[in-house]
């Protein structure tokens, strides 16, 4: 009976797959994956240079070895312009794989962004930042291993020589080119309190990613609003709340929580911090409501100009019958560059 329960999790899992393909990647700890978020953020830092470093596992426990897993590595840096301006360019290089069919997307793509103090002084000051990016990814599958509802035998096996419904895909592999834009706009207090707000827009271009030469699959374009800040709430302990928002075509999905941070060292020449944190991701059912899908514990942990986060997702919905509450862990780790250029600027802790 668990063997049939797993059995049908990785058939129902494989056919979201293909059905949803346009359906984007996303991160948990979406805050420390910020040209992922939003291609305004590039360059929206507090030293000069950017390395950024993301992995995903998730449904490890219902797919075993065939689990999701998303890596993404982001180099991004600001360069001073005028008296008070920056630009910021940046690259980002991200991979997707999933399931027994070895449905994979790699992407490449570059971003640059412009932005314009609006209000302040050199330690307190609004700015809106404009940004856009531009890519190119390749998607691929392999058709052998994909399980069809046709082929299976009624008693809860798969027989892999009943007959399949791959007539008409002829091409498992192809490139297309993506692009976004997006606007973000951040005010910022002091060194502890600060507030930050965007939009971005992805996929302007909606490639098509049918797997067949005869049919189009435009990928929806991904509208996303985001929003977040620090706020001191003693010496010693900070309130990091953060949401975002993302609806692409049918799909919806809200991350949003908030992480209590820990001061435990701050000096001109060490600070130390940690935060732990609690996140819920709402997304829906296509056409039949809205549901919970999982609960977010994170940590974090910043010494000097290094960051690093995990977080798990406790999976809610109605899946953890198969998953047993088991969603996904993440790893993030972010190092900035200090260089001699000092403007006394505080940006959001990205």
């Amino acid at each position: 009976m668990l063997k049939l329960r797993l059995i049908f999790s990785a058939l129902a899992i494989a056919g979201s797959i293909v059905s949803l393909s346009a359906q984007d990647i996303h991160f948990s700890q979406f805050y420390l994956s910020p040209l992922n978020l939003n291609p305004a953020l590039t360059g929206v830092m507090n030293c000069n240079v950017r390395l950024a470093a993301n992995y995903r596992n998730q449904w490890a426990s219902v797919l075993r070895s065939n689990a999701y897993n998303t890596y993404s590595v982001s180099y991004d840096q600001r360069i001073a312009t005028g008296r008070y301006d920056y630009f910021g360019v940046g690259g980002t290089f991200w991979g997707d794989r999933a399931g027994e069919s070895r449905f994979q997307t790699l992407t490449g793509k570059i971003s640059g962004s412009y932005s314009k103090r609006m209000a302040g002084t050199r330690t307190s000051a609004s700015y809106l930042v404009a940004g856009a990016e531009l890519g190119f990814a390749q998607r691929s599958i392999d058709f052998i291993n994909l399980r069809w509802g046709t082929q299976h035998d009624g008693r809860g096996a798969h027989d892999p020589n009943l007959p399949t419904l791959e007539n008409g895909f002829n091409r498992d592999n192809f490139i297309f080119a993506d692009m976004a834009a997006g606007l973000l706009w951040f005010a910022v207090f002091d060194s502890d309190n600060n507030l930050y707000l965007g939009a971005s827009f992805h996929h302007l271009n909606r490639a098509n990613l049918s797997f067949t030469n005869t049919e189009q699959d435009l990928l929806y374009s991904r509208f996303t609003v985001h929003g977040g800040g620090e706020f001191s709430m003693s010496d010693k302990v900070g309130l990091v709340p953060g949401v975002i928002v993302m609806s692409q075509g049918p799909s919806f999905q809200v991350n949003a929580g908030t992480s209590l941070k820990f001061i435990l060292n701050k000096t001109k020449y060490d600070t130390q911090a940690f935060q732990v944190g609690l996140w819920t991701r709402v997304s829906n059912k296509i056409e039949t409501g809205v549901l919970n899908d999982a609960a977010i514990l994170s940590t974090r942990f910043d010494m000097n100009n290094f960051s690093l986060g995990f977080s798990y997702d406790i999976n809610v919905s109605p899946l953890k019958a198969a998953s047993n509450g088991q969603g996904g862990f993440e790893f993030a780790l972010n190092y900035k560059i200090c260089g001699p250029e000092k403007r006394g600027l505080y940006c959001p802790n990205f």
